[in-house]
Parts: C-alpha cells; sequence; structure tokens
C-alpha cells in the first residue's frame, strides 16, 4: 500500500516521465553502485522526514480507526523502521544509501530479537512509554517483514531524491 502511494507521488509530480523515474532508479541504483557511492544528505530535509514519521507513526498507534485494518495493523512497525532509517542516515549523513539502510535494517533486526530476552530489568524498561515504543514487547515475524518494508521504502525515497537533485 504504501509502495502504491510512493509510486502515486512520482506518478503526479512527474506525470510525463513517471514511468522513466520509476525505471531509472533502479537502473541507477545498480550502474551506480550506491555501496561505494557516498552522498551528502540534507539534515534540514532529514528531519523533516523524521518528524512526518513520527507523528504518523504515533497517530497510527493512538488513533488505529482512522487507518484501515491491515494499516493499523503493521503500518506502526513500518514508520519505526523508516524513522531507524531516517535517524541513521542523520547520524551518517556522509555513508552511502545501502550502508544506511544496512545499518538501520541491522539495528532493527537486533531490537526485534532482543525481544526474546524476557528479564524482569530490561521488561521493566520495556513497560515505561520510551521503553515500549523502541524496544517493543515480544519477537513477531511480521514485525521482521515490517521492518524490511520500512527500510526499503526509506530506500526507495532517498534514491529519487538523490536521483532528482542529480538531475536539476
Amino acid at each position: 500500500m504504501i509502495i502504491f502511494l510512493l509510486i502515486k507521488l512520482v506518478y503526479f509530480e512527474f506525470p510525463e516521465k513517471s514511468a522513466f523515474i520509476l525505471y531509472s532508479t533502479l537502473k541507477l541504483s545498480k550502474k551506480m553502485k550506491y555501496s561505494s557511492v557516498e552522498i551528502c544528505r540534507n539534515r534540514k530535509l532529514a528531519l523533516i522526514f523524521i518528524l512526518i514519521t513520527m507523528i504518523i507513526g504515533l497517530g497510527s498507534r493512538k488513533y488505529p480507526q482512522f487507518f484501515p485494518a491491515f494499516l493499523a495493523e503493521y503500518l506502526g512497525d513500518t514508520l519505526w523502521a523508516m524513522l531507524v532509517f531516517w535517524l541513521t542516515g542523520l547520524v551518517f549523513a556522509y555513508k552511502s544509501i545501502l550502508k544506511v539502510g544496512c545499518t538501520a535494517l541491522l539495528f532493527s533486526y537486533l531490537i526485534e530479537i532482543s525481544q526474546l530476552y524476557q528479564a524482569p530489568w530490561i521488561n521493566s524498561i520495556r513497560n515505561t512509554t520510551l521503553g515500549s515504543l523502541v524496544l517493543g514487547h515480544g519477537f513477531l515475524w511480521s514485525d521482521i517483514l515490517c521492518y524490511t518494508v520500512g527500510i526499503a521504502i526509506g530506500i526507495v525515497i532517498e534514491i529519487l531524491i538523490y536521483y532528482r537533485n542529480q538531475h536539476k
């Protein structure tokens, strides 16, 4: 659903070139080997993405009735991982998109795996609001999938931004 919305955004912003942009983005990512291309992220833009992601993510948890059932169920975890991606990109502003994505994915997976550990001291942290938002409560395979999708969407957005800035 979110990927559909992203494609729709590209289509409406660049209607005459939408198919070309999506095709070129995929082709460009292979051609330029983002693992070796260092980019400079716009920190102001990153902060805006972080803020928007936080607002929508917290809103999806607090007001799930305003979202379709499927989105209400998985949107929070997907946006949490996207937030981790944006924060990682903010901290490592000059690293490649692939390195930032892999770092964010590894961090997200480690947080999810840590939920298998249920000692009283860490559960007391998880029972706080911030601890619950950051550490979660229980391991779910669906969360792993949501994290992968969220970070993949973040990568696609960054590739599109990078492509757009390169061709101004």
